[in-house]
């Protein structure tokens, strides 16, 4: 047995060099170790520091395996931008992300393999959230903002909650019609126990289930399968989020009284359609649950990574206000419609969401055919890592970038005239509902720097707490804000008044 697995382990070196020599090479790496290659080095938490590191020593395009399964990381919007988007063709395919599938999204568009189902899911989120549509609902968001403003002045300290719902709020009413009134909604129950779940299910396409597919029978205790009991355990809440909202919606349709949302127009068009109908409802269901995951949680870090940010860096949160203030004054809060005058506001949610970036390796493609780039050969069925943190923090790009700098954007000789980060994802993946969460991240943004002041909480001898910088492992990452920021009203404000305008009628789109 052992000079048959010696054996094995030559003739996969042999295939190896003989590979190498009919192909350019591959492109530069950390060294590997025999037949296991970088398995030993890669851990479950933190990757995107580790390819961001030693992306400093082998450049922004790298190789790494792991049991001769190809991965290659882009660190570099260059790079990404050359093989996702110039040849997508190529990169728009998607590995088995094998966590997520067991936990039920096999009906997600964010992995569905790229083919027509791919394309007929990508059609329906583009009808429904391209740039002009998503003008009909800055109503439900600046409803939602204004919500926002009131509970954080009730209640500063229920503050992670606030954040939530209101990105769960504006979500939940575009996809499924349903006005969140509390924290105590079962939607919001729901999203919560959602967001707990993709937010802890390990680097997406780089667990070892992933890697070694037959641990998912295996117990959670035995090394390497606890990915796959905990998508086992959270099954539950996606089959909850999936099911739930369509039978209400049924429900609502039934009695005639749906309000207009993207599931019920699914389900109308379906219904007028019939076998011309495109879509199954387990593809309709699949829609909606994704739409709701890609806008609420990447939302929500956002806004917690501004918060944290606001902490950190109070002299940026000063030079927002100012300018708020001169541009809206203290008698109204800030419009949409005040954005292009507000260059300074928009360089700090643009900073927040390079700083830490709320998918920081990106979701992973995988390359449908062999292929050469820049002289190194990225074999067919490798899987392509969009570093995305190491891409917000490339030194060619940005300087200083680990530092808080929102001034980083501007022109010169004010600021460095650096390009915005790339945060949605490439080519034909790119996030189709980037238009919404960015309007739902500035008027968050902008409401709050014009009402409230955000700083460090002091302790009982009167000193300050520094917050935790830390973040959870998935494809959403996720700050937690502690006791140690502290909020108060800076400018005088009647958030009921502010609301009497949304409360005598329904929030149309």
């Amino acid at each position: 047995m052992y000079l048959f697995a010696l054996g094995c382990v030559l003739l996969f070196y042999v295939y190896l060099r003989t590979r190498s020599k009919r192909h350019p090479p591959l492109p530069p790496g950390p060294p590997a170790d025999p037949v296991i290659g970088h398995l030993r080095l890669i851990h479950p938490e933190n990757q995107q520091t580790l390819f961001y590191q030693w992306g400093k020593t082998y450049g922004d395009v790298m190789y790494l395996h792991v049991f001769g399964r190809s991965l290659v990381v882009l660190n570099s919007v260059q790079a990404a931008v050359d093989l996702l988007e110039k040849r997508g063709a190529n990169y728009s395919d998607r590995p088995h992300i094998l966590p997520f599938e067991i936990m039920g999204w096999t009906s997600a568009l964010t992995l569905l393999r790229y083919g027509k189902r791919f394309q007929r899911h990508r059609r329906m989120f583009q009808i429904f959230l391209d740039p002009s549509k998503c003008l009909d609902y800055q109503s439900v968001q600046r409803r939602e903002a204004r919500v926002l403003l009131r509970n954080l002045m009730r209640n500063s300290n229920s503050r992670e909650t606030f954040l939530r719902q209101f990105s769960t709020a504006i979500i939940i009413r575009i996809v499924h019609g349903h006005q969140i009134t509390s924290d105590n909604d079962p939607y919001v129950q729901i999203a919560l126990a959602t967001g707990y779940a993709i937010s802890n299910a390990g680097p997406p396409g780089n667990t070892a289930v992933d890697l070694f597919p037959f641990l998912q029978h295996l117990p959670a205790w035995f090394p390497g399968a606890y990915y796959a009991s905990f998508a086992r355990k959270h099954k539950f809440t996606i089959d909850t989020l999936h099911d739930y909202p369509l039978e209400q919606v049924l429900n609502q349709m039934a009695e005639g009284k749906a309000n207009t949302s993207f599931l019920s127009t699914q389900l109308e068009e379906r219904d007028r359609d019939g076998t011309n109908y495109p879509n199954t409802i387990e593809d309709i269901k699949g829609a909606a649950g994704t739409m709701y995951c890609a806008g609420a949680d990447t939302t929500w870090s956002t806004i917690s990574i501004f918060f944290l940010a606001m902490v950190l860096n109070p002299e940026c949160q000063a030079r927002a206000q100012q300018e708020i203030e001169s541009v809206v004054g203290p008698d109204r809060l800030p419009e949409f419609e005040d954005r292009p005058s507000l260059p300074y506001v928009e360089c700090l949610m643009q900073e927040a969401f390079r700083w830490n970036s709320a998918v920081p390796t990106g979701i992973p493609h995988r390359s449908l055919e062999d292929d050469i780039y820049n002289g190194m050969f990225i074999p067919k069925g490798s899987i392509i890592i969009p570093n995305q943190r190491g891409m917000t923090l490339d030194e060619n790009v940005y300087r200083d970038p680990t530092t808080f700098n929102p001034s980083r954007y501007l022109p010169e000789p004010e600021g460095n005239a650096e390009p915005y980060p790339n945060v949605f994802g490439f080519g034909r993946r790119i996030c189709p509902g980037r238009y919404l969460a960015d309007a739902s991240v500035w008027i968050a943004i902008a409401s709050v720097l014009a009402t409230l002041d955000i700083s460090k909480a002091v302790d009982s001898n009167g000193k300050e707490i520094i917050p935790e910088v830390a973040f959870t492992s998935g494809i959403t990452s996720l700050t937690f804000l502690s006791e140690a920021i502290h909020t108060h009203i800076s400018v005088p404000f009647d958030p009921e008044a502010q609301l009497q305008e949304f409360s005598s009628r329904e929030v149309m789109y």
